[in-house]
């Protein structure tokens, strides 16, 4: 990775105080994190990991032609003197993982001028992505980075919501000599402790609300909530703009925090005092009017979104480039021209009886809840959800969510969502105890084939029904042991319809 013709020093990378023979002087021809990307005159960065210590790779780093490695004094400790005698630079600080995020941003250069991030458990793609639309529709070069990879005005797949470091300078830095002049990056949990986004310039930063996920990394909600507050603590600038949605109570203490440090605060939600309040919603099959005001002013516009949280996500994508020095006048036109993200609350298929099927990527107990309670003001008839949970995550959300499906759907299909390597069955008996403990014994099913069970969902669809599929949202694979196999829900809802209508 970051390998090039030129060469930087490790001075000019930020990195001093280095333990070789021409110590800060030293240039290198690239920098890389794993040990099978090197080349010949590159920094490996050696990392601590989930499974191990990058620090244990060192020696086959300097064998496929390191000449400085960056650590931290664990890693050292682990290298101790099985480098000496060879040469080779080694650069040891207390935070290495900020240390190359910081080294990689001088080297791979200039980034967009406009970038902002948007944390918080839901709705970060949704919130990202109306950001970029908006910016161009206002005719600015836009893309947002996140779980759907890089959309907008250019593009790149990704592997992680919040790529790793060198991976994230490489994109801004790709894009912006593309011409791409704005970013709204998705700003996950893992990606803020991991200090991926040290060495981005960030104006703004959005929140969006807090609730259980991702607990198996990091064991504890105050910890889980520490690290997202990292990107208003630590990665905010002081002069920067923090745009929350303050119905959350977390959101309120973020708001406080930030007023703390001096940063601007815009305020989002029904919370009286909001900054940009919502102030009422209209329902219908297709969407909704929205009635908001930006500091006391009123306006009322149209969405074409299912769902009464879009309405908060995209007031929250209009606080940020509102933030981003837009006009409000001019940003607020551009909100009916909106389209749903890829796998969130999209419309996968509908019925000759006019029954809908929507596909959406909730995958916590709170998710659910949310787009079910979402979907009932657009729904005459019966709502029925399809929901499961991954393996080697969080076991603790399994029953919740069957419970969140069971309080709120008419019907509720238990199936698989991405097992891993975990047994299948185990996951789905858990949380089929969780919905038959909310009272849904009675109209809850199992059906462990994700194919069959959206076929039988279609295939309940009565005129005025919806079928709502959570989960995966816009994956087009599911993770059954070390395998990722071709599926995704949309195609398959399309193929259910097409089969039970008699099209093929």
């Amino acid at each position: 990775m970051a390998e090039v013709q030129n060469t930087k020093s490790l001075a000019e990378l930020g990195l001093h105080g280095a333990a070789g023979p021409q110590g800060a002087a030293l240039r290198v021809s690239g920098i890389a994190i794993d040990s099978r990307q090197l080349r010949q005159g590159m920094l490996f960065a050696a990392l601590p990991g989930t499974a191990a210590h990058g620090a244990s790779y060192a020696e086959r780093a300097v064998t496929l032609g390191a000449t400085a490695i960056l650590t931290d004094p664990e890693g050292a400790a682990l290298i101790g003197d099985t480098l000496a005698g060879q040469n080779v630079t080694l650069v040891v600080t207390k935070d290495a993982r900020a240390a190359l995020a910081g080294a990689a941003a001088l080297w791979f250069g200039p980034q967009p001028p406009m970038v902002v991030a948007v944390t918080g458990t839901n709705g970060k793609t949704s919130v990202t992505s109306f950001a970029r639309q908006i910016w161009q529709r206002l005719g600015h070069h836009a893309i947002n980075i996140g779980t759907t990879g890089v959309d907008g005005d250019w593009h790149y797949p990704l592997k992680h919501t919040t790529p790793d470091a060198l991976t994230l300078q490489h994109v801004l830095a790709a894009a912006a000599a593309d011409g791409v002049t704005h970013v709204a990056m998705e700003a996950s949990s893992h990606g803020i402790e991991q200090r991926r986004l040290e060495g981005v310039m960030l104006a703004a930063a959005g929140f969006t609300n807090f609730s259980q996920d991702h607990l198996d990394y990091h064991k504890t909600f105050d910890a889980y909530f520490e690290a997202k507050a990292g990107l208003f603590t630590r990665l905010l600038p002081e002069d920067g703009v923090a745009v929350i949605n303050i119905d959350d109570p977390k959101g309120a203490e973020l708001a406080g925090t930030a007023e703390q440090r001096g940063q601007e605060v815009i305020g989002v939600g029904h919370t009286m005092g909001a900054r940009l309040q919502l102030l009422g919603q209209r329902f219908d099959a297709t969407g909704q009017d929205i009635r908001f005001s930006w500091q006391g002013t009123i306006y009322q516009q149209r969405l074409d979104l299912i769902g009464g949280f879009q309405a908060d996500n995209v007031l929250l994508a209009a606080g940020l480039v509102i933030a981003s020095g837009e006009d409000e006048e001019d940003v607020f036109a551009a909100l009916p021209y909106l389209t749903t993200v890829r796998g969130r609350m999209q419309l996968a298929a509908r019925r000759a009886n006019g029954a809908s099927v929507f596909v959406d990527f909730a995958h916590t107990p709170d998710a659910v809840s949310t787009v079910l309670q979402a979907i009932r003001p657009h729904v005459m008839g019966r709502i029925i959800a399809i929901v499961g949970a991954g393996g080697d995550r969080d076991r603790t959300k399994r029953p919740l969510m069957g419970a969140a499906a069971a309080q709120l759907a008419d019907m509720v299909i238990v199936t698989d969502d991405n097992p891993r390597t975990e047994d299948p069955a185990s996951i789905r008996a858990a949380v089929m105890e969780g919905a038959i403990a909310a009272g849904g014994s009675a109209y809850t099913v199992e059906i462990g084939d994700r194919a069959e069970a959206i076929l039988r969902g279609v295939d309940a669809l009565q005129a005025g029904d919806a079928l709502i599929i959570c989960g995966k949202g816009h994956e087009s694979g599911q993770i059954v042991g070390q395998d990722v196999l071709p599926f995704d829900d949309v195609e398959q809802a399309s193929i259910a319809v097409a089969a039970l209508e008699g099209l093929i």
